[in-house]
């Protein structure tokens, strides 16, 4: 590389460094993070030899936000260098442990002109699959959120209203359900809901849209709403009730969101040609198959092969030997995003023959379910890899054969 750039990241402005093959600095800049900042950046590239032949490359510490959107849309390489890197190569200059703008985009410069080799650019991903990549992770984002205020809503009601836990204690009912919260919004605490008739249930439960067990689903309801229990003061009952209101009003927002994004994102996926090939492995529905396309991408060049995209996602082991002691255990370090969803992807195929044969083995080896389901996906992984780069769908012959026959 003749000249690398090195650029410090920050909200309002960035530092930019050039240098040259000897690590000689040729030039700085401070830039403002808005138009005339990427104008002002794209002049000082092109005064020191920027073609869009031989674009130059670029290292940041972050690989998101309008600058880095820009920066690979003119084709160039972006590599985003993980903090913590840097500070490793800080030192290697320093041991002073002084810090600037100005040194943080120097080190990042220099880190291209003697380690580019080992470390990856930002992927050429295509729009779809980052448009895809932002709905999914937002979905994502809005399950977790559900699921934190489902958890703070079910704390809240241990403390003063266990029967409304027992009452949705039911499977594929739970707190985060249309019905457990229209019923909830009407008897937030145990007077008003043993006060609750069964027309008054069976209306609530029909506006959520439920038409089936009305009968039974209010009977069952009513009973347990009505039977003796341990009760809180009442104004402090009354309290935990309006508390319980609020947190339910925030729920509601998170199950729409959720629910809104999942269309959205189910709707964008489809438009992918890879969505085909995705959607033929056991256990990869509209909404897994988003999430690990939008982690793994459409850059076919991304991993050199399949085991660098299994370290990336965590499912390989990773040994750590020194001397005569010799561990191996999972990755820390990984994709986690990309690591969620595999572990949904790995449990929901277990329904096929040939990936539960692969468990039940791993398991009588000796495996525990956490580590027989990671090596499910870790060998789901493989085939994936595989499949996306020769365009076939999935086989399961292909890819368990032989843990088939043994397991018949």
């Amino acid at each position: 590389m003749k000249v690398t750039c090195g650029i410090d990241w920050s909200e309002k402005h960035h530092d930019v460094a050039l240098l040259d093959q000897d690590g000689k600095l040729i030039a700085r800049k401070r830039i403002l993070d808005d138009a005339a900042g990427w104008k002002a950046l794209l002049e000082l590239f092109a005064a020191h030899g920027d073609t869009p032949q031989e674009p130059i490359p670029v290292a940041i510490e972050t690989g998101r936000g309008l600058l880095v959107a820009c920066l690979r849309a003119t084709g160039r390489k972006v590599y985003a260098i993980n903090p913590l890197a840097v500070a490793r190569y800080r030192e290697r200059h320093t041991v002073a442990r002084s810090k600037s703008d100005h040194a943080d985009a120097m080190t990042l410069a220099n880190i291209l002109r003697v380690d580019a080799a080992h470390h990856r650019p930002l992927p050429t991903d295509s729009e779809l699959v980052q448009a895809i990549a932002v709905l999914a992770r937002a979905q994502q984002d809005a399950v977790w959120n559900r699921q934190q205020l489902a958890n703070q809503l079910r704390s809240l009601l241990r403390e003063y209203f266990p029967a409304a836990l027992k009452a949705f204690q039911v499977k594929n009912i739970g707190l985060t359900s249309r019905e457990a919260r229209a019923v909830l919004a009407l008897a937030p605490t145990p007077a008003r809901a043993a006060k609750l008739t069964k027309p008054r249930i069976i209306a609530a439960l029909r506006r959520t849209g439920r038409e089936r067990n009305l009968q039974a689903w209010a009977d069952r309801l009513h009973s347990i709403f009505r039977e003796e229990q341990m009760r809180q003061l009442p104004m402090v009952e009354d309290a935990f009730g309006k508390q319980a209101l609020a947190l339910l009003r925030q729920t509601d927002a998170a199950c729409q969101a959720a629910d809104e994004l999942a269309q959205a994102t189910s709707e964008v996926f489809h438009q992918h040609p890879d969505a085909r090939i995705v959607t033929s492995f056991p256990g990869l529905a509209d909404l897994t198959g988003a999430r690990i396309l939008a982690e793994i991408g459409d850059d076919r060049e991304r991993f050199a092969d399949a085991r660098r995209l299994k370290a990336y996602a965590g499912s390989a082991p990773i040994t750590r030997a020194s001397g005569k002691s010799t561990v191996v255990h999972h990755r820390k370090v990984k994709n986690q995003r990309l690591a969620a969803a595999g572990y949904v992807w790995a449990f929901a195929s277990l329904q096929a023959a040939g990936p539960r044969a692969h468990y039940d083995h791993r398991r009588n080896v000796g495996d525990r379910h956490s580590s027989a389901q990671r090596n499910t996906f870790n060998r789901m992984l493989g085939c994936l890899f595989h499949c996306l780069r020769t365009g076939t769908p999935y086989d399961e012959q292909q890819a368990f054969g032989p843990r088939l026959a043994a397991a018949a």
